[in-house]
């Protein structure tokens, strides 16, 4: 295998060049050998299945019968000429290394070894006919007989050492970031078992996926800004979803008592680093369950991912440990909103009106908010004044695992009254490390009590609130056809694949995230 010294030799000498003389140096040639792009190249092996086959071979040994012969195929990351008959290569393919070991002694055509290897580049995907080997130094290696340029770089491939920086350039040329970084590529490949998990997980419990539109005349189910968008042919004004809640709901409806969702969500609102305009979520709901028995769902559901894609029930996160042990913390969101205000007041005789709709509640959570001098951007509507309170005060304490629950009921237009306590509802918020994680209630069926609550929340959107979605008179129609008792789950993928590969930025864990147009 070749040493530092000599990758950085290499690099060293691609780097003194001119990136646009290298460009144009191969764009332009007419060597068949570099522009041949055969249709197919047939691997007897992925990198994977040849390091497991041939891991017992002896340091020296030497498979060169003919029955041995593997064809493999990758993308060179380096590359170091041992003298002009012995040149080595390591090539890359699907998170795997395997060593290219090139003797003239050995390949099939002397002339072509010499031009093949002068032409072959860090960044060159090939194609190896040869045979396994390893090498006096106990590298697993495969010595070629052929070698076939299948697809050139025309680019100076960026130094390996130091790989890719910009984080413009990483998300813009995401094929070179994942060229460049392995522990990118092992982010997608944690994606991929965390949503596959998740499939099997609500399948196995009786779950059934469906899809529902993307594109609607109503942008419905959650208190979002959308993308509003024209349909030329029906001369209508079309919004991409915001939330699926309303279309999943008229399934039970219809008869599918358990249905699940994972799917792109589109939201008009700013990008951080926990928010990207299109995000991907799950959403489920379940026929005669409860706000209580998705907690239990969600802790087993999280409780056994984590373990099962970490091996820890304990994970790091950034400066802290998350530990995702079952039970999960419980808040109730007034009760505790209640204790910190009259703490920070000093004053022990504070209580929040029981009937949180009337104007002089607004007025007094706008009294609380400056005295606490926390700052609520406009419209300043009841629910964005308890939702700011909150998110200063309570999500921070959440680092493990905690349910925020019972909220107000103006806070959850479509869920269903707590049965104890008409002023709130059955919901509950999961936050870790102080982002909101899951957000799930008790669906609210009566078709009645939810006209009354689109007809409530429309006062907000005359205070300014242009999140409010508009009243949906045809959900409304589907509810009073008869929607069974249903508890109703949501959960952001992206946040938690976040968790799991401990990043700070939504944006590393999206392939193509949000980006401003480049010229």
């Amino acid at each position: 295998m070749m040493t530092q010294n000599d990758v950085h030799n290499t690099q060293q000498s691609l780097t003194t060049t001119d990136a646009e003389d290298y460009y144009l140096e191969r764009i332009r040639s007419d060597n068949p050998l570099l522009k041949s792009y055969p249709h197919k190249f047939q691997c007897s092996l992925q990198f994977s299945g040849f390091i497991e086959k041939y891991n017992e071979l002896n340091e020296g040994e030497k498979l060169t019968d003919e029955e041995n012969i593997e064809s493999v195929m990758g993308r060179v990351t380096f590359k170091r000429e041992a003298g002009k008959k012995l040149i080595f290569y390591t090539l890359s393919s699907c998170g795997h290394n395997l060593q290219i070991m090139s003797d003239q002694r050995v390949y099939h055509d002397n002339a072509e070894f010499k031009e093949i290897h002068s032409l072959t580049k860090r960044g060159d995907i090939v194609g190896i006919r040869g045979f396994p080997a390893r090498t006096r130094k106990g590298e697993l290696s495969i010595i070629p007989i052929s070698m076939q340029i299948l697809s050139p770089c025309y680019h100076v491939m960026p130094h390996e050492h130091f790989g890719v920086v910009d984080k413009e350039i990483r998300y813009g040329q995401r094929y070179l970031d994942l060229i460049m970084h392995s522990k990118v590529r092992d982010i997608f490949v944690t994606r991929s078992k965390v949503i596959s998990y998740l499939r099997n997980y609500l399948e196995g419990e009786g779950f059934i996926e469906v899809e529902t539109p993307v594109l609607n005349s109503k942008a419905g189910g959650a208190s979002a800004k959308p993308f509003d968008t024209y349909h030329n042919a029906m001369k209508q004004k079309m919004s991409m979803r915001i939330a699926p809640e309303l279309f999943l709901k008229q399934l039970v409806i219809g008869g599918l008592d358990r249905v699940f969702e994972i799917g792109k969500q589109f939201r008009n609102e700013s990008i951080d680093l926990t928010h990207n305009p299109e995000f991907t979520s799950c959403e489920f709901y379940m026929a005669g369950a409860d706000y209580n028995d998705l907690m239990q769902m969600t802790e087993e559901f999280l409780t056994n991912l984590v373990q099962k894609i970490n091996g820890n029930i304990n994970i790091p996160y950034l400066d802290t440990n998350i530990d995702f042990t079952a039970p999960f913390k419980r808040i109730d969101m007034m009760s505790e909103l209640t204790k910190i205000v009259r703490h920070r007041l000093d004053d022990e005789s504070f209580n929040f009106p029981n009937d949180l709709s009337t104007e002089e509640a607004r007025n007094q959570l706008i009294d609380v908010c400056s005295r606490l001098e926390v700052r609520c951007p406009h419209p300043l509507t009841t629910a964005r004044l308890i939702d700011k309170l909150v998110g200063e005060f309570i999500e921070p304490q959440c680092i493990n695992p905690t349910f925020i629950i019972n909220h107000p009921l103006i806070m959850s237009p479509l869920a269903k009254n707590h049965r104890e306590n008409d002023s709130l509802t059955e919901r509950f918020e999961l936050f870790v490390h102080g982002k909101e994680l899951c957000n799930a209630y008790t669906e609210l069926n009566n078709p009645i009590v939810q006209r009354e609550r689109f007809e409530s929340i429309q006062r907000d959107k005359a205070l300014g609130d242009d999140e409010v979605p508009p009243a949906d008179m045809e959900f409304i129609t589907a509810l009073e056809y008869g929607l069974p008792p249903t508890g109703g789950w949501g959960l952001g993928i992206d946040r938690l694949i976040m968790f799991l590969c401990n990043t700070d930025s939504i944006r590393e864990v999206i392939l193509f995230p949000t980006r401003h147009a480049t010229a």
